[in-house]
């Protein structure tokens, strides 16, 4: 991988993270137009992190609010908000510690996946903007059932944010809620993965410089800060229906060409 490559697809992964369009997905579509080779996934790994570290950037004070609440040592708002995130990252945990090897196989299976998992990513963001429940606060069964669709949302294709921010939306939690409360779920899981990795050694054998790996983290970083910021205003106020079309069109596009 050169090094302009590595930038390209950091761009890539840190503006469609947070949109609801798949950066998994897209970053196979942009291997497959440009030929691009990275051999494993310690590429996607450091991307995946540089993109949590602009949510630390944009929520620092919501994080520092919530650890000052923890180490209160009592049962307040900011502990029960922190339990609820603990509960939404227990079926990603299951799927990482059980499922890895099958997931990280869904990676290498062309384009066909993608355009699949883009139609189920369309079918929700859709869904979610045409069935409109009472709103609610986000609790531990609304967070468990959240975490479920991240956890799914492991396969290329499957947005992340669009399938927690639609299931929470069909669940009945308050758009301001859900926008913040889907990025902030995603921190620990995808941190652990990158050291569990980084003391394992997953990079050690990896084919890909230390140059482009860098670059591709600051690119994703970068347009990861622009993107969050832009989808929480997204959530608030937008219809998602034009999200749904687009990744309609673009897993039809993948289907046909794959």
């Amino acid at each position: 991988m050169s090094w302009f490559e590595a930038i390209i697809l950091g761009l890539v992964q840190g503006l469609t993270e947070f949109l609801p369009v798949s950066s998994s997905g897209h970053l196979a579509i942009a291997k497959t137009l440009f030929g691009i080779e990275t051999g494993d996934i310690s590429f996607e790994i450091v991307v995946h992190a540089a993109t949590v570290l602009s949510v630390l950037v944009v929520f620092w004070k919501d994080i520092i609010k919530l650890l000052e609440g923890l180490f209160k040592f009592k049962f307040n708002s900011e502990t029960k908000y922190i339990l609820f995130l603990v509960i939404s990252m227990i079926p990603v945990f299951v799927v990482g510690m059980f499922f890895k090897d099958k997931v990280e196989a869904l990676f290498g299976n062309g384009l066909l996946v993608v355009g699949c998992a883009l139609l189920v990513t369309a079918a929700l963001l859709a869904l979610s903007q045409l069935y409109k429940p009472r709103q609610k606060d986000i609790n531990g069964w609304r967070a468990f059932i959240i975490g479920c669709a991240q956890a799914v949302a492991v396969i290329p294709g499957l947005s992340r944010s669009g399938a927690t921010i639609a299931t929470g939306l069909l669940c009945g939690v308050k758009r301001d809620e859900i926008a913040r409360f889907s990025f902030l779920m995603v921190l620990v899981p995808i941190l652990g993965e990158a050291f569990l990795d980084l003391i394992g050694g997953g990079f050690a054998g990896s084919g890909i410089g230390a140059l482009p790996l860098i670059l591709g983290f600051l690119a994703a970083f970068a347009s990861g800060l622009f993107a969050c910021k832009a989808m929480i205003a997204l959530v608030k106020k937008a219809n998602l229906g034009w999200f749904a079309a687009y990744c309609a069109i673009v897993g039809i596009l993948c289907i046909i060409f794959h």
